[in-house]
């Protein structure tokens, strides 16, 4: 049975649901781009603002279904922080792009809430509703403009990988739970090992490896990157992949899956060959969301050092990395797309490299916050991209995962050449010199303005948001069950 403590637990998750239902009957009762705006809004700084509220209250079990703590209350916040990041953009974006945009903030509402119950869950039904949830709204956010053919074919190549993905998660739950006996990632921690247990957990990395785009699983990214609305496309790169690297570190710790040395071996290479083909396939790129799209790659393959070494420097420490990483990743992503929308006309997306040139000339604030985020991104020193980077160093060579930390390096040194291109492309003269007055709305220049200081604070002066973090997460220990 629910206590009344556990209610107030999932206080962050049950008021982005109610915020769901607000808007829903909304939009139900009139349709007002405005109004569905707002309720978004609303709904999302009420659910940050309970947040606080709860946080003297974790870690706690609710149901054997989900776990709250601060592991996941961290990436709640950022998860909702990049929602609201991503209702903004939209606003402007879609106001002048479709008539009806308003069921657009429910699916952004709907993708939040999935990404929230990834991050708190501890169960395979948690895992597969969450993941659902989330994957769900994505579909239609992606092929939300119904007149674009190029939208609606990335939405449709999403829902197809997104399916073979989804068979391939049941398939290897439903071998895990037939050796095991049991759905729990903490008692599957005493359990497993068996060979169908293992095949079961490989079968799952690949359903997982399709969310995350990581090779050999990356071929729908940059299609899909590309044919999608800029501000989903923020929301995609952020959001999604951030919940599902949540969970996958919840699971690898708690079920013991990081203690299996083929699977390790297995996750080494995939993370190599990650940081090495995503940063190639972007040296040949000209179209700035392809490359942007190859590169998620090759930091996903980052990310990768701090779950693998989660198993020799400790839970807490490859916890804080990834929670680093992600939140600087978050904002220069977010800062990075947002320059896309802002410069994107009316009948198409500024995502050719010549739609650039020129840029510091013509609209230099928009060009410098693409520059920062795009220096950022290639791990400049004062930008968030170092300290993440760092984090994750200091996690690589403390586990003395010597091949991941050269990939790394190798990894950086590609990305460094293809963000300066851009760079370059921005500052080259244009046709015409005479500056141009910055065009939006000034909410999206505010939104712009807050996601550079965050990029510069992170990187200058992160102690204070390191300080909040301090993740706790459970790790499990063999014969030891909860």
């Amino acid at each position: 049975m629910i206590a009344a403590e556990d209610l107030l637990a999932l206080l962050p998750l049950i008021s982005l649901s109610v915020a769901v239902v607000v808007v829903m009957l909304a939009i139900a009762v009139r349709r007002n781009h405005g109004l569905a705006f707002a309720l978004t809004v609303a709904g999302i700084l009420i659910s940050l603002a309970t947040v606080p509220l709860v946080s003297d209250r974790v870690p706690r079990l609710v149901t054997p279904l989900v776990v709250m703590d601060r592991y996941a209350l961290v990436f709640i916040v950022m998860a909702y922080a990049a929602g609201l990041v991503a209702a903004v953009l939209s606003r402007e974006y879609f106001r002048i792009r479709e008539s009806r945009p308003e069921e657009l903030y429910l699916l952004i509402l709907t993708a939040l809430l999935g990404a929230g119950v990834l991050a708190a869950a501890h169960h395979f039904a948690s895992f597969f509703l969450g993941l659902e949830i989330l994957s769900v709204s994505l579909f239609a956010l992606i092929a939300y403009p119904l007149r674009e053919n190029r939208a609606l074919e990335a939405g449709i190549k999403y829902l197809v990988m997104s399916g073979v993905a989804s068979a391939f998660l049941l398939f290897g739950m439903a071998l895990i739970y037939a050796e095991t006996g049991t759905m729990e990632f903490a008692a599957l921690g005493a359990r497993t090992g068996t060979f169908p247990s293992a095949i079961g957990t490989i079968m799952l990395m690949v359903a997982v490896g399709f969310k995350l785009s990581l090779v050999p699983f990356h071929l729908w990214t940059a299609d899909v990157y590309q044919g999608a609305p800029a501000p989903v496309t923020a929301l995609l790169a952020t959001v999604s992949k951030g919940s599902v690297f949540i969970l996958l570190m919840r699971y690898g710790l708690e079920a013991g899956m990081l203690r299996n040395p083929v699977l390790n071996v297995l996750l080494v290479l995939v993370a190599v060959v990650s940081m090495l083909v995503g940063n190639l396939l972007a040296l040949r790129q000209n179209n700035v969301k392809r490359i942007l799209a190859y590169s998620s790659i090759g930091h996903m393959g980052y990310l990768l050092v701090a779950l693998i070494a989660a198993n020799v420097v400790g839970g807490n420490l490859a916890a804080e990395a990834l929670l680093v990483y992600l939140a600087a990743y978050f904002a220069m992503t977010l800062a990075a797309f947002g320059v896309v929308a802002a410069i994107s006309p009316a009948d198409r997306e500024a995502e050719d490299l010549e739609d650039y040139t020129g840029l510091f000339w013509t609209r230099p604030w928009l060009a410098t916050v693409f520059s920062v985020a795009l220096l950022s991104l290639a791990g400049i020193p004062l930008t968030a991209g170092f300290i993440g980077k760092f984090y994750l160093f200091t996690t690589g060579s403390q586990g003395s995962l010597w091949l991941l930390m050269g990939a790394l390096i190798v990894g950086s040194g590609l990305g460094l050449y293809y963000y300066l291109r851009i760079v370059f492309q921005m500052a080259q003269a244009p046709e015409l010199t005479q500056a141009r007055p910055e065009t939006g709305p000034v909410g999206m220049h505010l939104l712009l303005a807050v996601l550079l200081l965050l990029i510069f604070g992170l990187g200058v002066y992160p102690a204070p948001f390191i300080d909040l973090l301090h993740p706790e997460i459970k790790v499990s220990e063999p014969g030891r069950e909860r």
